[in-house]
Order: C-alpha cells, then sequence, then structure tokens
C-alpha cells in the first residue's frame, strides 16, 4: 500500500466510523455469536500473497463485527464503561500515525511535556494539592502494581529488588473486601501473596473499610511478627461502587508508618464535580498514591489511566533502571518510563488535551451528573416492579438489584437480557448473595436509553418467569 492509497482508505474507514456510531443503537449490545463461531470462519493459515484491501475489509465487516460487544452503545450498562469521545478518538488516530516510541524525554520530547502539562490539568481538575505530579499508565492495574511494589521496597528499605524477598517476613497489604481483583493480582506479582492481603469487612452505608478493625489487624500483625507494608483505599469500588472514609483510614496508616493507594478508577473522574467531593473526596490530599481511569467516566479513549503520586520518589526507587543505551545526557529532564513497569509508552497524552478543549470541564461535568440522574431515576423504577429488591442503593451512578427467585433465577434474567440485545447488564455478588448491576456512564447515553432499561426488564422477567 502506498500513501495514495492510505489516504484513500483513511477517509473510506472514517467515513465507516461515523456510520457505525451514528446506526450503534440498532445493534444489539453485545456480541450474539457462539463460542468458536469466529475463529472457524478464518483461515487455519497466513496467505502466501497480498490480498486487495476490498477483500480484507469486506471480510471485517461479515467476519469481525458480528462478533463485537458495542462498548460505546449508548444501552451499554454493564461493567464500567470503556468511552471514546470522538475527539479523543481523532487524538488517537494521530498518535496511530505518528507512530511514536515514547519512552523517554528524547524519543519523544512533545509526548513527555504534554504528559507532564495534562496531569497536572487533571489534577487541577479533581482539586488535588499543588504538591501532587503524576504519569499517565495503561490501566489502573498497572498503577496499582505500581503502589503495591513500592509498598514492598518501602517496607523492606529498597533491598527486595536487588536480594529477593527471601527473609523479608511476611508484608501485608490491608484493603477492605470490597476491593477489585486487580489488588489482588498486584499481591500475586509483586511476591507478597495472596495470604497477605489482609481483607477486612466494608461497613455503613457505603460499605466502607472500618478503620478501627483496620488499626486492630495491623497491631494484631505487628503483635505476630508481621510487617504491615501498606493500606489500599477505594473511591467506588467496582462490585457496588463502595467508598472509603478517607480521613480516618489515612489516620491509621499515619500511625503506624504505611504506604497509602487510593483506587477511584472509576469514580475519580466524577470528582471534577465540586459538589461530590465532601463526600467521596474528603482527605485525599494524605494519600502517597492515588489512581483514576479517564478512559472510564471522562471519555478518554482506552487505554489512559492517571496515577497522581505526593512524592515521586518512592516509586522511582522502586522501578527507575537505567542501562546505558537508555541514559540521557544534557539537561536534566523527566523520562516517564523510570516511572512505570513498562518501557514502551504511547502518546496518551494527546487525547486527554484533544478531550478537555473539544468539551471543557464543565461540559464533561454535565455529563456525569446526568448519569448520577438518571441512574436515581431507573433504581426507583426498578424498585417498583412486584418482588424486586434494590441490593445496594446507587452510589454515584451504579446500584444492584435482584429479581424474585434464586441464585440460578438472577443469573437466567441476566443471560435472557443480553441475549435480548437491547441492553446489557452484568451480574454481581455482594454479601454471598448474587445480584444485578446496573451503572449508567456510556458516554452518549440519553435519559430515554436509561429509562428504556426499565421497560426492556419487565418484558423480558415476564417472558422468563
Amino acid at each position: 500500500m502506498d500513501w495514495d492509497e492510505f489516504a484513500e482508505w483513511s477517509k473510506q474507514i472514517a467515513d465507516w466510523a461515523a456510520d457505525y456510531h451514528k446506526t450503534l443503537a440498532d445493534r444489539p449490545v453485545r456480541a450474539q455469536t457462539a463460542p468458536g463461531e469466529i475463529a472457524e470462519q478464518l483461515p487455519v493459515a497466513p496467505p502466501e500473497d497480498a490480498e486487495a484491501m476490498e477483500t480484507v475489509l469486506a471480510d471485517f465487516e461479515t467476519i469481525v463485527m458480528p462478533g463485537m460487544t458495542h462498548w460505546q452503545h449508548p444501552r451499554f450498562f454493564a461493567y464500567f464503561p470503556a468511552n471514546a469521545a470522538p475527539p479523543s478518538m481523532l487524538a488517537e488516530m494521530l498518535v496511530t500515525t505518528i507512530a511514536a516510541q515514547c519512552m523517554l524525554w528524547q524519543t519523544s520530547p512533545a509526548a513527555t511535556e504534554m504528559e507532564g502539562v495534562m496531569v497536572d490539568w487533571l489534577r487541577q481538575a479533581l482539586d488535588l494539592p499543588e504538591t501532587y505530579t503524576g504519569v499517565i499508565q495503561d490501566s489502573a492495574s498497572s498503577a496499582t502494581l505500581s503502589a503495591v511494589l513500592t509498598m514492598r521496597e518501602r517496607a523492606t528499605g529498597f533491598t527486595g529488588n536487588r536480594h529477593g524477598l527471601s527473609g523479608k517476613g511476611n508484608l501485608r497489604i490491608y484493603c477492605s473486601d470490597q476491593v477489585h481483583s486487580s489488588i489482588d493480582r498486584a499481591c500475586w506479582v509483586a511476591g507478597i501473596g495472596q495470604e497477605n492481603l489482609v481483607k477486612l469487612p466494608a461497613t455503613g452505608p457505603r460499605f466502607a473499610l472500618d478503620a478501627n478493625a483496620l488499626d486492630q489487624a495491623i497491631a494484631r500483625d505487628l503483635e505476630d511478627g508481621q510487617i504491615p507494608a501498606g493500606v489500599i483505599a477505594i473511591t467506588g469500588g467496582t462490585g457496588v461502587g463502595a467508598s472509603d472514609q478517607l480521613e480516618p483510614v489515612l489516620a491509621v496508616a499515619r500511625k503506624h508508618d504505611l504506604y497509602t493507594h487510593l483506587d477511584a478508577a472509576w469514580a475519580g473522574a466524577a470528582m471534577i464535580c465540586p459538589e461530590l467531593r465532601a463526600d467521596f473526596w474528603h482527605g485525599v490530599e494524605g494519600f502517597d498514591s492515588i489512581v483514576f481511569n479517564p478512559h472510564k467516566w471522562l471519555g478518554a479513549q482506552f487505554d489512559c489511566s492517571v496515577q497522581f503520586l505526593s512524592d515521586p520518589l518512592p516509586q522511582l526507587n522502586t522501578l527507575k533502571i537505567e542501562p546505558e543505551y537508555l541514559k540521557t545526557t544534557g539537561e536534566a529532564v523527566t523520562n516517564y518510563s523510570e516511572w512505570t513497569i513498562p518501557l514502551g509508552r504511547r502518546f496518551r497524552a494527546l487525547k486527554i488535551w484533544f478531550l478537555i478543549r473539544s468539551y471543557g470541564l464543565e461540559g464533561l461535568r454535565a455529563r456525569i451528573r446526568n448519569h448520577i440522574v438518571w441512574s436515581e431515576e431507573i433504581c426507583e423504577q426498578i424498585r417498583a416492579f412486584e418482588g424486586f429488591e434494590i441490593v445496594t442503593e446507587p452510589i454515584l451512578s451504579l446500584f444492584s438489584f435482584r429479581c424474585p427467585g434464586d441464585e440460578t433465577t438472577q443469573q437466567r434474567l441476566v443471560d435472557a437480557l443480553n441475549d435480548d440485545g437491547r441492553i446489557y447488564l452484568t451480574q454481581g455478588a455482594f454479601q454471598g448473595r448474587k445480584v444485578i448491576r446496573f451503572q449508567v456512564g456510556q458516554f452518549d447515553t440519553t435519559r430515554e436509553d436509561v429509562m428504556m432499561a426499565a421497560g426492556v426488564i419487565k418484558d423480558v422477567w415476564r417472558r422468563i418467569a
């Protein structure tokens, strides 16, 4: 393909993309294919000779598209959104075209310097102190792993990377039982181990970590010769939106001199709304590490996760490695690959720049506020259904419910709804029971889209009850 052909095909694909988004509401939200159905249509061996782009794109339409779940669908109410606002998609097209590897300042000065400024724009938007700096990671899982590794190194006097963990004792990480599974995985990968992740019961209307229980657990571990290393709090947990009271948790962590990380992957975006901060963000300025995903509720194309650090030095001391071929001579510069686990880095800051300039913070706030209101409205509609139960009340734009019946019936309803295709929901578990999660957050959803879901749930329930 030459560059003239590239230009022509790019125009056709851009037209296809616009038509795709305009007609998304007419498609089933979740892929309707059976396991193995897509693979069966693909040749078992690669072609020896070149094929025409017309043929490739035709196969894309007939083979690939039927097997896609449409995350940008306005009636996607499952998981959390992975939003892609149009300006961020355009930025990604430019990033893909330039195809830069942004691991060091000298490999892409603009990418490095824009990353620093965009992190600070978001710091201001979330009302964090000026002392915070940060880095753009691929996902909250990577940011959390970076924080857990930093906890490990700090607790071992920054000797774990050099000497290994043998003889270091049992390092302990503390959190509530509402944390995301990425916390567990971080402890696996960091060599801390599942049994040393201490999960404490959540309490209260927002299912918060009990600070007294935390203090007691740390005290018991110290008496038993364990080595407390860090505390992980959450704002907007994945299951039901659990949100810790930050100040009491921080007070316990400070008392025991523990490193702290806040997982606000989903709900952190909502903190651009000043009226929400008193309930969900009070005390946030005390955390050593904070992560939120602009690619969830804010509208930045996946992947884009921002980790704020009150002091980057502990994480740099944990992750920085500088062979001769990566050294930068001359003036002191920031090399963000030293802040993260991967060496390779994409130009993620550009889509934040495009996004915020295209909507402004107030335009983004309006969407989040609407989603919260609409979630409360549809929650009340479902509450009114005969025999249905609201298990967890709306926390921001997430709530959970149950239909009449046992655990098998809950899953039958979820499966039937998703097979129906008009909406997409996922199941969860809370306090030993299966629940059906409902979150409002897709970037272009409307009140009509959200309210339609109530009718779909009632209709499908009548069919299967």
